[in-house]
C-alpha cells in the first residue's frame, strides 16, 4: 500500500498493529491525524467491513476531514464508517434503541438554551430565589453529575454532594435535578449530557443491546483520548470488551479540559485497564523548529504526573523564543502590534501568519485597540470582539443612556436588566407612548405618573429615574473612571455577575472589570486632556464601529483553550504573569498547576517558526494599576532556547526576572523600532540614576524628569479629590496633567 511509504517507522507501526489494545502517544505536531486516518484505511484495505469500525472524535470538523481523507484512499466505502463525535454516534444508537429506556425514537435533543429555559421554569415553580439558584450554576452542577454517571437517585443519597449543596446555600439542587430529569422524560427530550448518560444506562440495563453493538464494532478508535470524561470512556470500554481491539490516540501533555469534565486519569491509567496493552510513541515533531520543540520539552518536564516521552524534530534550529517585557498591559498590546507590523514588513508575511494567544478573553481589549490603531486586521476565534460581548454592551448602554437619555436602543437594553419588574409589555407601552406624543423615552419614564397613573409600573420607573439622575450627576462632576464605576456598582450589573459563581459568570465579571480598567487607563493617559465619560464613549464608539473584517487575511486572536489542534507560523503568548498565567484560580493544588503547565505547553507547540512571549510589569486589575511578577513558567524555559527583547529603557526599574538565573547579558537586545513613541517623537532616554521621587516631595516650580516625556517644570499641583495631580510643562512634549501616584517623576535640583 503506497500510502504507508510516507510514514516514519513509529507511525507505520501504529497503522499496521490492528489487533488488541493499543495506545498511541502522539506528541504535538507528530502527525496523529494522518496515523488515525491511515489506520482506518489500512483496516478497510485488509478486508474489514467499514460498518464494523467505530471512530470517535471531539469535533465534527475533525470527523469530516478524516472521512474525506479516508475516502480519497479507499473510495466510497469510507461512507459506511461509524465515524463522528461521541454525541452524534451515541445519539444515533439511542435513536435505534430509545424504546428500551422509555423514550420514543423521535426524542428531541435540548440545547443549552432549552435546558436553561426549563430550569428557570422549575426554579420559579419551586419558589426558589433565582439569585441563589442561578440557572448557569444549577445546570453546571447537573451536568457534572451526569458526566460522572451520578443519577438523580444516586445524587439524593450521596451525603457528600448534599453537604456541598448545603454549604453553597443551594440545598434544593437534588430536587431540581430530579424534577429536571422527569420533565425532560415527560417531554421526550434529552440534553447533550443525556446522550452519554442514557447510553451508559442502555448498555447497563440491556445486555442484549450491549452484546449487539459489541459484535458490531470489532474495531474501536478514539481520537484526543486525553479529553475523554468518565462517561465517554465507560461506554467505549464496554463496547470494545468483546474483541479488545481498542486503539486510543492522545497526548497527556495536551490534556487541558478538566473544567469541562475531561479526566486525565483515563489516559494515565489506560495500561492498568489493559495489561497486554501495546504502546507506541510518536515523538517526531513535523511542525516546529528545534528551538520551539526544545523549549516545550523543557517546560513540560516539570510535570510529575505524565507519560514520559521525548519529542524531537529534524527541522531547522530556527530563531530563539523572544521575550517581550512591557511597562503595562497597554504597552504590551502596542509592542505586540508593532512586532507583528515589523515582521510583516521585513519578511513579506500576511496577517494570517500570526496568532495571538491569551489565558482569558478579557485580555483581548488592549490588543484589539493596538491592532486597530496600526490598521492590522484581526479576527477573534471562539469569542466575540471585546466590545461586542453582552456584559460589555450592557454596561456601555447604561453609560450611553446616562450621557444621552434620548438613546432609545440603550434604554431598551437596560430598562429591565438587572430585573426590576418591567417586562416586555410595559416596555412596549413606554415606546408607544413616546411615539404617540413625539417625545423621548426619557420624557415618558421621568414623568411616569403623568402617563401611567399611580401603579406598579410608574413606581418601578420612578426608581429607575432616580438611579439614572444620580448617574447623570456623577458624570457631570467626576472623571470617567469614577463615574463609570459608580454606574457599574449602583446599576446592579457588577453584583449580578459577581454573584454568578459559574465559569461563565466569572469570565463575564472579569470582562466588566477589564472595561473599567480601560476607562482607568483612559483617565490616566496624559494625552487625554478631556477625562470625561463622553470623550471615553466617543473613543469606544470609534473602536467598536471600525472595520473588523474577518476575511482570511487576519491576525487570529483566541484563548489558548481554543487553539488546540491549530498551528501558525508566528505565535505571541501574552500576559505571562503570575496569577494570570498560571491563573490564580489554578494554584490550589498540584493537579491544577500541572494542567496550567500543560496549557502553556499547548500554547508553545502551536508555533511553527517564531514564538514570542510577553509580560507586563504592571496591569490594570479591578481599576487599580497593580505590579506584576513574571510567570514561573518563563523560568522553566531553558535559557539556551530564549532571548529577551528589552523594550524598556535599561535605566527603568527592573522586574528582577532572570531566565533560569543564568541568562547571559548578551541575550538582552534592544529593537530600535520599539524606541520611538507616538506622533513620531523620539522617546526620552532616562538618566542613569533615575529614581522616582515621593509624590509628597513634588512642589510647584520644581524641575522634574519623566520616563517618557523627559524634562519639564511643575506649573501647578491639584490636591482636590482622591488623586493628587500635577500639571507639568515638558520641554519637548508640552503641558501634561499627570496623576502623581502613577507618574513616577524625579526631582532635578
Amino acid at each position: 500500500m503506497s500510502f504507508l511509504d510516507s510514514l516514519n517507522e513509529p507511525q507505520r507501526e501504529a497503522v499496521v498493529n490492528t489487533d488488541g489494545p493499543l495506545m498511541i502517544i502522539a506528541g504535538a505536531g507528530s502527525g496523529k491525524t494522518r496515523v488515525l486516518t491511515y489506520r482506518i484505511a489500512y483496516l478497510i484495505n485488509q478486508g474489514v467491513d467499514p460498518f464494523n469500525i467505530l471512530a470517535l472524535t471531539f469535533t465534527n470538523k475533525a470527523a469530516r476531514e478524516m472521512q474525506e481523507r479516508i475516502e480519497y484512499i479507499v473510495g466510497n466505502e469510507a461512507r459506511n464508517l461509524w465515524m463522528g463525535t461521541f454525541h452524534s454516534i451515541f445519539a444515533r444508537i439511542l435513536r435505534f434503541e430509545a424504546n428500551k429506556i422509555g423514550f420514543d425514537s423521535n426524542f428531541t435533543i435540548y440545547d443549552t438554551d432549552d435546558s436553561k429555559s426549563l430550569l428557570r421554569a422549575i426554579i420559579k415553580e419551586k419558589k426558589l430565589d433565582d439569585k441563589i439558584y442561578k440557572v448557569n450554576g444549577v445546570l453546571a452542577r447537573i451536568s457534572s453529575a451526569k458526566n460522572n454517571l451520578i443519577s438523580w437517585q444516586a445524587y439524593k443519597s450521596n451525603p457528600e454532594l448534599i453537604l456541598e449543596d448545603d454549604a453553597s446555600r443551594r440545598p434544593k439542587i437534588a430536587d431540581i435535578y430530579q424534577t429536571y430529569v422527569m420533565r425532560c422524560f415527560k417531554a421526550n427530550a434529552m440534553d447533550f449530557d443525556d446522550l452519554l448518560f442514557n447510553t451508559n444506562v442502555l448498555f447497563r440495563d440491556h445486555l442484549d443491546v450491549l452484546n449487539k453493538y459489541q459484535h458490531k464494532f470489532k474495531y474501536v478508535m478514539i481520537d484526543e483520548f486525553q479529553d475523554t470524561n468518565i462517561s465517554q470512556y465507560a461506554i467505549t470500554r464496554k463496547l470494545s470488551n468483546l474483541y479488545q481491539n481498542i486503539a486510543v490516540v492522545g497526548d497527556d501533555a495536551q490534556s487541558i479540559y478538566a473544567f469541562r469534565g475531561a479526566n486525565i486519569q483515563n489516559i494515565l491509567n489506560f495500561e492498568k485497564d489493559y495489561p497486554d496493552l501495546k504502546t507506541i510513541r510518536l515523538e517526531q515533531n513535523y511542525r516546529s523548529t528545534q528551538n520551539i520543540v526544545n523549549a516545550a520539552n523543557s517546560v513540560i518536564r516539570y510535570n510529575e504526573n505524565q507519560l514520559k516521552k521525548k519529542v524531537w524534530t529534524n527541522n531547522d534550529h530556527g530563531e530563539k523564543l523572544e521575550l517581550i517585557k512591557a511597562v503595562s498591559d497597554g504597552e504590551e498590546g502596542r509592542l505586540v502590534a508593532s512586532s507583528i507590523f515589523q515582521e510583516k514588513m521585513n519578511h513579506g508575511l500576511s496577517n494570517s501568519a500570526f496568532c495571538v494567544l491569551y489565558r482569558t478573553n478579557s485580555q483581548s481589549r488592549a490588543l484589539e485597540e493596538a491592532l486597530r490603531s496600526m490598521n492590522i486586521k484581526y479576527k477573534i476565534i471562539g469569542g466575540l470582539s471585546f466590545y461586542q460581548r453582552k456584559e460589555i454592551k450592557d454596561l456601555l448602554a447604561y453609560l450611553r443612556f446616562s450621557v444621552n437619555p434620548s438613546d432609545e436602543e440603550a434604554f431598551k437594553r437596560i430598562i429591565n436588566y438587572p430585573k426590576r419588574g418591567i417586562g416586555n409589555t410595559s416596555v412596549e407601552k413606554i415606546l408607544v407612548t413616546a411615539d404617540e406624543h413625539n417625545i423621548s423615552v426619557w420624557d415618558v419614564v421621568s414623568n411616569s405618573q403623568r402617563f401611567f397613573g399611580n401603579n406598579r409600573l410608574s413606581t418601578a420607573l420612578e426608581g429607575f429615574t432616580i438611579m439614572i439622575k444620580s448617574f447623570m450627576l456623577a458624570i457631570n462632576n467626576k472623571d470617567a473612571f469614577k463615574a463609570a464605576t459608580q454606574v457599574a456598582k449602583n446599576s446592579g450589573i457588577l453584583k449580578e455577575l459577581y454573584d454568578d459563581k459559574t465559569v461563565e459568570g466569572r469570565v463575564r465579571y472579569e470582562n466588566l472589570q477589564e472595561l473599567l480598567n480601560s476607562v482607568k487607563a483612559f483617565v490616566d493617559d496624559p494625552e487625554n486632556e478631556d477625562k470625561g465619560l463622553e470623550n471615553f464613549l466617543q473613543e469606544v464608539a470609534l473602536y467598536s464601529t471600525s472595520d473588523t473584517d474577518t476575511d482570511e487575511d487576519s491576525v487570529t486572536m483566541m484563548t489558548i483553550h481554543m487553539s488546540k489542534g491549530l498551528e501558525f507560523s508566528h505565535v505571541y503568548i501574552v500576559g505571562m504573569e503570575e496569577d494570570l498565567f498560571p491563573s490564580q484560580m489554578m494554584l490550589s493544588s498540584r493537579a491544577d498547576l500541572e494542567e496550567e503547565r500543560r496549557l502553556f505547553y499547548v500554547a508553545i507547540t502551536r508555533a511553527k517558526t517564531r514564538l514570542y512571549l510577553s509580560y507586563a510589569l504592571q496591569r490594570y486589575r479591578f481599576g487599580q494599576l497593580k505590579p506584576c511578577e513574571p510567570s514561573r513558567f518563563l523560568e522553566e524555559i531553558h535559557f539556551d532556547y530564549i532571548n529577551t527583547v528589552n523594550t524598556i529603557s535599561n535605566n527603568r526599574p527592573s522586574s528582577g526576572f532572570k531566565l533560569n538565573k543564568k541568562t547571559p547579558t548578551s541575550s538582552l537586545k534592544t529593537k530600535s523600532n520599539f524606541s520611538t513613541n507616538f506622533k513620531g517623537k523620539q522617546q526620552h532616554k532616562a538618566s542613569e540614576n533615575f529614581t522616582p521621587s515621593s509624590p509628597n516631595d513634588l512642589k510647584e516650580g520644581l524641575r522634574v524628569e519623566h520616563l517618557k516625556f523627559g524634562f519639564g517644570k511643575i506649573t501647578s499641583i491639584d490636591t482636590h479629590g482622591s488623586d493628587k495631580r500635577a500639571k507639568v510643562a515638558f520641554d519637548n512634549f508640552g503641558e501634561k496633567t499627570l496623576i502623581l501616584s502613577f507618574a513616577k517623576l524625579m526631582i532635578h535640583e
